[in-house]
């Protein structure tokens, strides 16, 4: 069988993307060269667990990588691609919601390599099972892109960026805007001396119930009995106006869903 390639890559970006990507990758059998950051803390940390040299200037990146990946805020994004020296290898960014042409005008082989999944720096994930979606500017550096991301997940598909961003935006609905509702329900347990632990087991089971229904067949609740009384009583208990005015709306979004369908 024929061994798959080793790529020599570096990091522009030390974040939690960056983090958990480049020791996937390393893992693998890749050779991180090297890793920038703007910030000498945030370069010298992730640098040192890589046990690969760092950098916070683009005048010292190392020109003879196969790949460059780019993990930033997607509003630096763009300013750091116009500061890298030119290089032969392949450019490719992370962000879910940025698409390819933002390479458009500085380099001929350009990339995205688009991890759906949300990632904390101190949190241990495995990319066996995250789906990686990819885009390249050329055929030939679609299969290069192809390979890598195989190396760490077998799940690895070929999207545009009109496609990508809506899925972007899916992810916010269902990571950051979930996980912000459970913020606001912690708030209003710990107003009562109550723990969040309490909700876990019901967490749980909603999340494992969509992996064999749809949303739609899964919900329940309030809203879909049409129990006005309960969701006032609800309503009524909550002190504050920004908690009443989204129990309103998703109450009130979870009803409209039925009448209209």
């Amino acid at each position: 069988m024929k061994e798959r390639p080793k790529y020599k890559i570096v990091f522009i970006g030390a974040g939690n993307i960056a983090t958990h990507l480049s020791f996937a990758l390393q893992q693998s059998g890749c050779s991180i060269l090297q890793v920038y950051s703007k910030t000498e803390l945030s370069a010298s940390i992730l640098g040192k667990k890589l046990q690969v040299p760092y950098s916070t200037s683009f005048s010292d990146i190392d020109v003879n990588a196969d790949v460059y990946i780019f993990s930033v805020k997607d509003s630096v994004l763009e300013d750091c691609i116009k500061e890298m020296p030119a290089v032969k290898g392949i450019c490719i960014h992370t962000a879910g919601s940025v698409p390819l042409s933002v390479f458009n005008g500085y380099t001929n082989r350009a990339g995205v390599l688009y991890p759906l999944q949300t990632f904390s720096k101190n949190r241990k994930i495995s990319f066996d099972e995250i789906p990686i979606f990819i885009e390249t500017s050329n055929i030939k550096d679609e299969d290069l892109l192809y390979e890598l991301s195989y190396l760490i997940s077998k799940n690895v598909t070929v999207l545009s960026s009109d496609k990508r961003k809506y899925l972007h935006l899916s992810a916010v609905f269902a990571c950051n805007f979930v996980n912000h509702i459970y913020e606001l329900v912690s708030q209003v347990l710990e107003e009562q001396n109550l723990f969040f632990d309490y909700l876990l087991p019901l967490i749980k089971e909603t999340a494992a119930k969509i992996e064999e229904m749809s949303p739609h067949e899964a919900q329940t609740g309030p809203a879909v009995r049409c129990d006005n009384s309960t969701i006032q009583r609800h309503i009524e208990l909550l002190t504050d106006e920004n908690k009443k005015k989204i129990y309103e709306m998703l109450s009130q979004s979870i009803y409209s869903l039925r009448i209209n369908m």
